[in-house]
C-alpha cells in the first residue's frame, strides 16, 4: 500500500483476521444481487407485461435501462470507492438498491418500473466495484485466489438462480404476488447485507479526499452510454439509424475523454481513470479476455427461448433445465483455486477451451437433430465447467496487476468490460439466433437457431483461448512486463 491509505495491507489483515468470514459473506451478498437482478427479470417479462399492461418497448427498456445504467456508472462507482472509502460507498449502493427494489416491486405502471430499474442499475454500479476492491485491499496475495474464486462463483450462481428461482417465483405466486416477488426478494437480502456491512466491513479510507472528476464522469458516461444503450436497444428496435449514429459518436467522445484525463493528470488533478493502467500489457490482455468470455451471456438468453418457445417447456421446468450447466459450473469453481495453484494462468486456456468445446458439442447435437439428450447435456456440463474456471480467473488476472489504492478503479473497469461483453454477446450473437430463426416455428427451427448462436459464441471463446495462450507464452519470454509480480 502507499501513503494514500490509512491502513497498510498487512495492518488490515491482522486487524480484521477474526471477522474474515462475516466480511466475505457480506461482500458476496453485495456481489450476488446485481447480476441476479439482471437474469431473474428475463423470465418475468410476460407476467410484467400482463400485470402492468406495458408496451413491447417498455418491456425492452426494463432490461436495457438496468443494464445500461449499471455498465455506464461502474467505473465511476469504483473511483468513488478509491476516493471516499469502500465501506461508505458499498453501504450507499446497497441502500439505494434496496430502495430501488421497493420502487420496482410496488410500481403501479411501466414508467415507474423503468425509473426504478435505472436507480437499481446506478446503485449496483456504486456497490459492485467495492466488493472486488475490498477483497484486493484486505486479503493477502496468497489468500486472494480462494476469495476471488468464491466471488467468481457468485456470478454463475446468480445467473443460474435467476433462471431457476425466477421461474419458481413466477409459477408459485408466493403471498399472492406474481412478478413483484422477483424485486421484493431483494429487500430482506439487502437489509441483512447492509446491517452486516455496518458491523463487519473494515473502513479503509484515503488520507486525502481529492475532488471527483465530474467532467471525466460526464464524458465517460457519454462514451459508455452511446455504446451500451445502442447495443441493448438496437436489436429489439430493428437497428434504426440512431443506433449507428450513437456508435459513431462514441469514437470522438472516447478521444476527448482520453485527452481530458491526460491533461488533468498533467496539471496535477485527479483524473477519473488513471491512463497508466493501460500501459500494463497483462492488464489490457485480461480486459480483452474478460470481454470475450462474457459474450457467452447470449447463452442464457437463447437457452431460455429455445426451451420455452421451441420445446414448450414452462418457465419453472426451463429453470430446472439449466442444472447440468450449473453442475459443471460449481465443479469448476470448486476446483479453480487448486488448479490455479498447479498450472497458474494456463487455467485461462483450459477454461476457454472447455467453453468452446462444450458449446460445439451441444450445437452439434442440435444440428444433428438429437435435441436435449446425452450429447446435449455433456456439452452443457463442459461449458459450465469452463465458465467455473474462467469466472474467478479473468478477474484475478486484472486485479493482481494494480496497486491496492487503484483497486476500485480496476474493479470498475473490469466489471464494466464484462457488461460490455455481455451487451455485445446478447445484441450481436443474439441477432444471429433471430436471423437464423426468421419466421420459422417448431423445435427444429429453434434448435438450429440456438445451435448457430452457440457456434458463434464458441468461436469467440477460441479467440479467448488463443489470446490466453499467447499471453502465457509472452510472459515466459518477458514480453509482458508488469510493475507487479506475476500471479
Amino acid at each position: 500500500m502507499t501513503e494514500n491509505s490509512t491502513l497498510s495491507l498487512r495492518g488490515v489483515d491482522e486487524r480484521f483476521a477474526p471477522t474474515r468470514t462475516p466480511i466475505i459473506i457480506v461482500l458476496l451478498m453485495g456481489a450476488f444481487l446485481p447480476p441476479l437482478d439482471f437474469y431473474i427479470v428475463n423470465l418475468a417479462l410476460p407476467a410484467i407485461g400482463n400485470g402492468l399492461r406495458t408496451t413491447g418497448g417498455q418491456l425492452q427498456l426494463i432490461i436495457s435501462c438496468y443494464a445500461s445504467a449499471y455498465a455506464v456508472f461502474l467505473i465511476t462507482g469504483g473511483r468513488l470507492g478509491d476516493l471516499y472509502g469502500r465501506k461508505p460507498m458499498f453501504m450507499a449502493g446497497m441502500a439505494g438498491f434496496i430502495v430501488a427494489s421497493a420502487i420496482c416491486g410496488f410500481a403501479p405502471n411501466g414508467s415507474i418500473l423503468i425509473l426504478g430499474r435505472i436507480l437499481q442499475g446506478a446503485s449496483a454500479a456504486v456497490m459492485a466495484p467495492q466488493v472486488l476492491a475490498t477483497i484486493r485491499t484486505i486479503f493477502s496475495v496468497a489468500e486472494q485466489p480462494r476469495v476471488i474464486g468464491l466471488y467468481g462463483s457468485v456470478f454463475g450462481i446468480a445467473a443460474i438462480a435467476g433462471q431457476l428461482f425466477g421461474g419458481a417465483l413466477i409459477t408459485l405466486h408466493p403471498l399472492g404476488l406474481t412478478w413483484q416477488s422477483i424485486f421484493l426478494i431483494n429487500i430482506p437480502i439487502g437489509i441483512v447485507a447492509l446491517i452486516g456491512a455496518v458491523k463487519f466491513l473494515p473502513d479503509v479510507r484515503p488520507l486525502s479526499r481529492p475532488k471527483i472528476d465530474l467532467v471525466g464522469v460526464f464524458l465517460l458516461s457519454l462514451v459508455l452510454g452511446s455504446i451500451i444503450y445502442s447495443l441493448t436497444r438496437g436489436r429489439e428496435a430493428g437497428w434504426p439509424a440512431w443506433t449507428f449514429v450513437s456508435f459513431a459518436a462514441s469514437v470522438p467522445l472516447l478521444a476527448l475523454f482520453i485527452w481530458f484525463e491526460g491533461w488533468l493528470a498533467q496539471v496535477g488533478g485527479t483524473p477519473l481513470v488513471d491512463l497508466k493502467l493501460f500501459k500494463n500489457r497483462t492488464f489490457v490482455a485480461g480486459l480483452a479476455m474478460a470481454f470475450l468470455f462474457y459474450c457467452i451471456s447470449v447463452f442464457f438468453l437463447t437457452f431460455g427461448i429455445y426451451l420455452q418457445n421451441g420445446l414448450g417447456w414452462t418457465s419453472l421446468v426451463s429453470g430446472i433445465g439449466i442444472l447440468p450447466f450449473a453442475s459443471g459450473f460449481f465443479a469448476g469453481t470448486l476446483r479453480s483455486a487448486k488448479l490455479y495453484a498447479r498450472i497458474g494462468n494456463h487455467i485461462l486456456t483450459a477454461g476457454f477451451g472447455l467453453l468452446a468445446g462444450g458449446f460445439v458439442i451441444t450445437a452439434g447435437a442440435l444440428y444433428a437433430g438429437f435435441g436435449p439428450g446425452i450429447l446435449f447435456y455433456v456439452g452443457l456440463i463442459l461449458a459450465g465447467l469452463g465458465q467455473g474456471l474462467l469466472q474467478p480467473s479473468t478477474v484475478r488476472i486484472v486485479l493482481t496487476e494494480v496497486e491496492p489504492e487503484q483497486a476500485g478503479l480496476a474493479a470498475g473497469v473490469v466489471t464494466s468490460i464484462l457488461q460490455v461483453g455481455a451487451a455485445v454477446g446478447v445484441a450481436a450473437v443474439g441477432s444471429v439466433f433471430f436471423t437464423v430463426l426468421g419466421q420459422k416455428t417448431g423445435s427444429g427451427a429453434y434448435g438450429n437457431a440456438f445451435a448457430s448462436a452457440l457456434a458463434v459464441a464458441a468461436v469467440l471463446q477460441v479467440l479467448g483461448m488463443l489470446l490466453a495462450t499467447k499471453m502465457n507464452q509472452r510472459r515466459r519470454t518477458g514480453a509482458f512486463r508488469s510493475r507487479r509480480p506475476a500471479p
